[in-house]
């Protein structure tokens, strides 16, 4: 077995600045502290995240992040064995304000430097909790991506279904701005439907009539627009009951185009006589439970193993990013400081890009 490493892992792809430090080997490592500093409050008043704030952010928050995360782990960069750093798929200026801070460190310390793919971060989190053998099926789905993944080795990841248009994430916090609910949307929407009526609005279930495991959302979204101005169409406003509802409705047919993909990706994966059929899922709506909840019973039907990693490793954090950078490393997979940030990055180049391309090539 390879001797234990600790990697230091920096995050920042998005609107969370994290840094965090992970002891172990391939399948068999140990988070000693993990750090994430959020931004919902700076963008609060703008529906959604706005990337030059969200950068600005991170260049502040960095070098904090990283000296708390060292602290909280009982080392300074002399008990670090490299750094580990999302390079990408995302805004680029977050990407791009952790790989400098990351170059900057490695540098000066004369440290192997890492970049990660943020998705392969999500991807191996099951590796990282509960070392998971290969391999294994992903259900990978976040506030931007939405994709099944046949996960053979940490460096191989076989596209076998996703989203033609929004994200799950995504359609949460459009839904969330519809019905006048704060951001990020998810957590509120999931809140407004425990006390809903799933069935009150008839919400379609997006390519259900269709074969395969590609999904969309955006008519769904659509959907929810109508059955909101028809419940205000008398009174003029939206009242706490069809709001509720509304919010219901939508997580449900949400649930219902997932667990219902996932069977169909999972008779794919079966096919192939893994010796331990697994589901795992990771991503911020990974949290979502009652979608965690029509998995797990799905799951348990096909008497597949389903997996879904601590609510603190679905959203973004950099404890995924150092395990995905200890993974690269077993494997001498090592940068140098030419790395760069790249704001598209697929997981799985092979594969047709679903959501368009671009001069820097296909999107995630």
């Amino acid at each position: 077995m390879d001797r234990q490493r600790i990697i230091l892992g920096i995050e920042s792809s998005c609107d969370d600045t994290a840094a965090a430090v992970v002891r172990g080997v391939p399948g068999a490592a140990e988070v000693l502290s993990s750090v994430v500093y959020g931004q919902a409050d700076l963008h609060a008043a703008f529906g959604g995240v706005v990337p030059e704030i969200a950068a600005r952010a991170h260049a502040e928050k960095l070098d904090h992040a990283v000296e708390q995360a060292l602290g909280e782990a009982g080392l300074d960069l002399s008990g670090i064995d490299a750094i580990a750093v999302t390079a990408g798929p995302g805004l680029i200026g977050g990407v791009l304000s952790g790989v400098m801070c990351a170059k900057g460190l490695a540098a000066a310390r004369g440290l192997p430097l890492i970049g990660v793919n943020h998705l392969a971060g999500h991807a191996l989190t099951p590796r990282l909790t509960d070392g998971v053998a290969f391999p294994y099926l992903m259900l990978l789905v976040s506030g931007g991506h939405c994709q099944f993944l046949l996960v053979e080795a940490a460096d191989r990841f076989q596209r076998i279904g996703g989203t033609i248009d929004d994200a799950p994430g995504e359609a949460f916090d459009k839904v969330a701005r519809l019905l006048a609910l704060p951001q990020p949307g998810g957590p509120h929407v999931e809140r407004e439907a425990r006390s809903g009526d799933p069935a009150r609005f008839r919400l379609p279930r997006p390519l259900l009539d269709r074969p395969g495991c590609d999904m969309s959302f955006s008519g769904l979204k659509t959907a929810i627009l109508r059955a909101r101005d028809e419940a205000m169409a008398g009174s003029g406003t939206l009242s706490t009951t069809d709001r509720a509802d509304l919010c219901a409705g939508f997580q449900a047919a949400v649930t219902d185009v997932l667990t219902e993909k996932s069977r169909r990706a999972l008779e794919h994966y079966l096919t192939l006589g893994p010796p331990t059929p697994t589901l795992a899922v990771a991503g911020g709506v990974a949290a979502n439970a009652a979608i965690r909840a029509g998995l797990q019973r799905l799951c348990a039907g096909l008497g597949v193993t389903f997996l879904a990693p601590p609510l603190d490793l679905c959203t973004d954090n950099a404890a995924m990013v150092a395990y995905a950078g200890l993974e690269r490393l077993a494997a001498g997979a090592v940068d140098d400081l030419s790395l760069g940030a790249r704001p598209r990055w697929p997981l799985d180049e092979r594969s047709p890009a679903m959501l368009g391309s671009g001069k820097r090539g296909a999107k995630a």
